[in-house]
């Protein structure tokens, strides 16, 4: 189960969803959004940052979603969050890191290079299954806990959290929260088809429609803001095909971007969509 890209599009929805899991929220939240990150000399791209408004300086944080071991996370995250704090110093007033566990067994074992990054008020570590019940915490930590879990588990969970959004959520919040647990339980349960997921959720065909119609415009706004922003206004051909795409090829496009290097790469990969 790739958890990892599921909080990602948690994020990319719902980028103040961070600050829930943090004590102090930064100025103008509302305004932050989730982004990846290009960094040269040497290239490498940072996934998770939520970045402040662009008109004026700001906190970036850096967030890391870690469900299995990696013995150099912390090398490689503290390594690429400073170099790239570096390059924009005069964009930044300071720095922040997220890094969410399922639980505390998952953490690199050998933290002791870095004791003065983790023990600071600069670095937090999140352990999803120390949170609390998930019935008691706000609906967007909820369903990050709910991919910890076990499947017994998982459905009457996943059905408590939709009834919940029926009467905590707006209409618009709410759609993205059908999506989000259709897919927490599609990577769950291997063998589960998406009408099967919103079956199992109790999901109407009208309120399935309606959601899937909103979630197509939503992932290509979201898709082309993405765009514009790293490579500047469209291709009148570009922005067409993109315009025309489905939804399975709007979420492949999404994944591939993060690849991009240049706007010769999407033409060549709008060009080898099969016909």
């Amino acid at each position: 189960m790739r958890r990892d890209s599921i909080f990602y599009k948690l994020f990319q929805q719902a980028p103040t969803l961070l600050f829930e899991l943090l004590e102090e929220t930064p100025s103008k939240a509302q305004q932050y959004r989730f982004d990846s990150v290009a960094v040269k000399e040497p290239r490498f791209e940072i996934d998770g940052v939520f970045l402040p408004p662009d008109t004026e300086a700001g906190v970036v944080y850096f967030c890391e979603v870690q469900f299995q071991r990696d013995e150099m996370l912390y090398e490689r995250l503290f390594g690429e969050s400073f170099l790239y704090f570096y390059r924009n110093r005069r964009r930044f007033t300071d720095w922040q890191a997220v890094i969410i566990y399922p639980t505390r067994s998952t953490e690199q074992t050998e933290t002791h290079p870095y004791r003065s990054q983790l023990n600071s008020d600069q670095v937090h570590r999140v352990y999803l299954n120390e949170l609390g019940e998930i019935e008691r915490l706000p609906l967007g930590v909820a369903l990050m806990a709910l991919t910890t879990i076990d499947e017994e588990s998982t459905p009457e969970a996943a059905r408590s959290l939709l009834e919940r959004s029926r009467i905590e959520a707006s209409q618009e919040t709410r759609r993205a929260i059908i999506e989000m647990l259709t897919t927490i339980l599609v990577y769950k349960f291997t063998d589960l088809s998406r009408r099967e997921a919103e079956a199992m959720l109790g999901i109407s065909l009208e309120e399935t429609r309606f959601y899937q119609e909103a979630k197509e415009d939503g992932e290509r706004s979201l898709i082309l803001r993405q765009l514009n922003r790293r490579f500047g206004t469209l291709p009148e051909t570009a922005a067409s095909l993109i315009a025309g795409l489905s939804l399975t090829q709007i979420e492949s496009l999404g994944e591939a971007l993060l690849d991009f290097q240049a706007i010769a790469d999407l033409e060549a990969w709008l060009r080898n969509l099969p016909k």
